[in-house]
This record gives C-alpha cells, sequence and structure tokens, in this order.
C-alpha cells in the first residue's frame, strides 16, 4: 500500500513541477544540436531526485554519504539547466560528489590506484549518461530496464541495496515515460535526471560489483559506453573539439539522418541493454564472456551502421 501511495505522489509532483516549469519558462529550445524541433518542458528528470528525498522521508536517512553526494550534483546540474555553468565547476561537482559516493561505498579502504581508475570511470559514466539524453525515451526506457535488472538481482541472486530505494527510482521513471515517451514529448530530463540517474546507477553497479567481486557486471550499461566510447574515439580522429556540441551518437544519425522513429531507436537500445543484462543474470558463472561479446557485438554493429551511412551526416554538415 505504501508503494502505491508513494507513485501517487511522485506523480502528482511531477505534474506540480511542470506547472512551475511554464510558470517560469523553464523550456528547452531546439538548437544546431538538438533532435528535437519545438520548445520542450525541460528538467523533468527531477522527478528522480524527488524519488531520493521521498525515500528519506519514509525510510530513513540511510546513505548518509550517497544521498548528500547525489543532491549536490542534482543541484549544480539543475542550475545548469537554467544557466550555463563553467566546464570546470561541473567536473568539480562531479568529482566531489563521486568522493562522497566512494565513502559510502567504504572504497578509501582500497590502494590509490584503483581509486583513481574508479573515480575515472564513473566520471565517464555519468558524462556518457548525460551525453547519451538525446532524443524522447532513451533514458527512461534505458533507466527502467537497469532498474529493472537491478531489482531482479537485489531479490534473486544478491541483496546489495535497500529495495525500496530501487523501487522508489523505478516510479519515478515510470513517471518520467508517461510524459517523455511519446512522439512529441511533454518534458526533457536535464541535466538534473540524467546526471541524478548516472549518479545512481554507477553507485548500484559498483556496489553490486564490490560485493560479488565479479566486474562483468559494468555490462549493465554497455549499450551507452559502446556508443558513447566509440563516438569520441571517431570524433578524435576527426580533430574534432572534444568539448563542442555535436551530433554523432549512433541514436543521432538513426534519428536525424536516416529518420527513424525516436520511440523506436529508445526501445531497440533499451531491449539490446535487457538482452546483456539477462545474459549476465543466467549465465553468471560465464559473466565475463557474456559482457565481452555483448561489447564486441555492440561496437561492429556500431562500426557497421556509421561506416555505411556516415556520409548523410556528412552531407548536411557542407
Amino acid at each position: 500500500m505504501i508503494h502505491v501511495l508513494l507513485f501517487v505522489i511522485v506523480f502528482v509532483l511531477e505534474v506540480l513541477y511542470f506547472k512551475l516549469a511554464r510558470r517560469f519558462n523553464i523550456i528547452d529550445k531546439p538548437n544546431a544540436r538538438s533532435s528535437h524541433h519545438k520548445p520542450t518542458l525541460l528538467g523533468g528528470g527531477i522527478i528522480f531526485v524527488v524519488a531520493l528525498l521521498l525515500y528519506s522521508l519514509f525510510f530513513g536517512f540511510n546513505y548518509p554519504w550517497l544521498l548528500p553526494g547525489a543532491f549536490l550534483l542534482a543541484t549544480v546540474s539543475y542550475i545548469d539547466d537554467l544557466k550555463p555553468q563553467s566546464p570546470k565547476l561541473r567536473l568539480l561537482v562531479q568529482l566531489g560528489s563521486l568522493l562522497l559516493m566512494f565513502a559510502e561505498l567504504g572504497m578509501y579502504s582500497y590502494p590509490l590506484h584503483w581509486i583513481v581508475i574508479a573515480l575515472t570511470v564513473a566520471t565517464g559514466v555519468l558524462n556518457a549518461y548525460n551525453f547519451m539524453d538525446g532524443i524522447n525515451g532513451m533514458l527512461g526506457m534505458t533507466s527502467l530496464v537497469v532498474l529493472g535488472g537491478l531489482i531482479y538481482i537485489n531479490a534473486n541472486v544478491v541483496v546489495f541495496t535497500d529495495a525500496n530505494l530501487l523501487y522508489l527510482l523505478l516510479m519515478s521513471v515510470v513517471v518520467f515515460n508517461f510524459f517523455n515517451f511519446r512522439t512529441k514529448a511533454k518534458c526533457f530530463a536535464g541535466d538534473v535526471g540524467a546526471f541524478t540517474m548516472g549518479f545512481m546507477l554507477v553507485y548500484f553497479i559498483m556496489k553490486l560489483i564490490l560485493i560479488t567481486g565479479n566486474f562483468a557486471w559494468i555490462a549493465m550499461l554497455a549499450m551507452y559506453g559502446v556508443d558513447t566510447i566509440l563516438t569520441i574515439i571517431h570524433r578524435i580522429f576527426l580533430g574534432e573539439n572534444l568539448t563542442q556540441p555535436h551530433r554523432k551518437h549512433l541514436f543521432q544519425l538513426l534519428a536525424n539522418e536516416l529518420q527513424f522513429s525516436h520511440l523506436l531507436i529508445s526501445v531497440v537500445y533499451a531491449l539490446l541493454q535487457l538482452l546483456v543484462i539477462a545474459g549476465l543474470i543466467i549465465a553468471q558463472s560465464h559473466a565475463y564472456m557474456v559482457a565481452m561479446l555483448s561489447i564486441l557485438l555492440i561496437a561492429a554493429c556500431y562500426i557497421v551502421i556509421k561506416q555505411r551511412y556516415y556520409y548523410l551526416h556528412e552531407q548536411k554538415t557542407v
């Protein structure tokens, strides 16, 4: 019963945020990098932050380092949604938030070089999650699949976190998808949503890895990881400034040049990620093999499609 009540609260608070966003003109306007064409309410992903607040209110402040880190990151990310901040400030806040997360994870008992590696990878994942929030349904559907997988693992494989925290985040994603998973989205997640969700998923997956000693669980974000890493490599080969906006992700090529439906692309990405997660769960004794094969297959698809159709992007930019 409590979860039904919480779902209703989350839904109502999201609707109330939309009213405030309209009143204060918190809108994402299309630009040269956008894959959408009409102004859309921005910051709908603030509902993920609300879910964390509700968890603390109803179930206790059980994560004294993690949640302050999430709230710090969410606050600066939302300010950045309203008025762009300097990249240095954003990076500093990301690192500070992750250091708080590492305190929650008990990472500081590990050798320094492992902490540095983990911090580098986690920062990359955070930004990858933000990069991939580019079309309707992408962030919401992938988050739904990953959280669903984490809930199953937590219930049937190994307990690594409070199930109520996972449930509340899942509720917030369902509510967000109700407004975002549409041909004409009612809202976008914004940096506040992308970074907050990315931050929490990084925590859950790192916790799972630390408890099981199985690094293959990182493949729970394989779709985002492969697309982001290969796109960065592609841009390096092109001699581009990596800090500048672009439209070279595979999902952007599919949406903008090949004119596939945003929702179709988001569903395909989510289903492929679901297959990877299912493989990791079913074949746990061969998880590294599953992770490696999944990453290689996704990378192969990325390369084949990019080689075949990237010329369409070049024609548009001439």
